[in-house]
């Protein structure tokens, strides 16, 4: 599986997954192709032989303290996997590394996974638009992420594994453990998404929350 940054080559094979995935109210291919060439988007496909089946995007000023998830979708055969969390992941690192604060962004309330995965990582539902998502006449649940709580709880579980994982070896190794002297090792040092309000007559989306992962 590959993640890459999307491009507007990309715009073809997005728009199949788009269509395929939310039938009744998918973005047009001018809408997608004018998120895709935002300097405000931040958008990325996966791939797997070649074949794109996945893809997510992330709407974030520069400088701005908020950003919105505006969709993640995994192909219907690709579910199930990791997929979506990990596409989720790679958004929500793009925006720590632009300053964001909060991260909000809109769901389906007939969309019990992709709800179930924001709520793991932390998402909170704040407010609900009733009947949002047209022509099915289904609320949106609006829910928002302390970036910066998200990102240090992170940083602790991966220096929680780290230091597990380094008991372990030593342990493996017998270190701190009596034995026949030796000579001292060297060491050496390597220096590795409220909604965004638009320009009038723009037909960039607002946040749509829509996922499927």
């Amino acid at each position: 599986m590959t993640t890459r940054p999307a491009t507007l080559a990309d715009l073809d094979g997005i728009m199949a997954l788009e269509h395929a995935s939310f039938p009744t109210d998918a973005w047009s291919p001018a809408m997608m192709g004018e998120e895709l060439a935002s300097p405000h988007g931040w958008y990325v496909v996966v791939e797997e032989a070649g074949r794109l089946v996945g893809y997510a995007g992330l709407r974030a000023v520069r400088g701005a303290r908020d950003a919105d998830v505006q969709t993640i979708t995994i192909s219907a055969a690709a579910r199930g996997r990791g997929r979506g969390r990990a596409l989720l992941t790679v958004l929500l690192d793009e925006a720590v590394r632009r300053g964001v604060h909060d991260v909000f962004l809109e769901v389906r309330a007939d969309n019990p996974v992709a709800q179930g995965l924001y709520l793991s990582e932390g998402f909170a539902e704040v407010g609900r638009r009733p009947r949002y998502y047209q022509p099915d006449d289904v609320d949106a649940l609006v829910m928002q992420l302390d970036l910066r709580g998200w990102a240090a709880r992170r940083a602790e579980a991966a220096g929680s594994l780290a230091g597990s994982s380094l008991a372990e070896s030593d342990a493996g190794r017998g270190i701190g453990a009596e034995g026949p002297a030796g000579p001292t090792p060297t060491r050496s040092s390597d220096s590795a998404t409220p909604t965004t309000a638009h320009p009038a007559g723009s037909t960039t989306p607002t946040t749509t929350g829509k996922g499927w992962c």
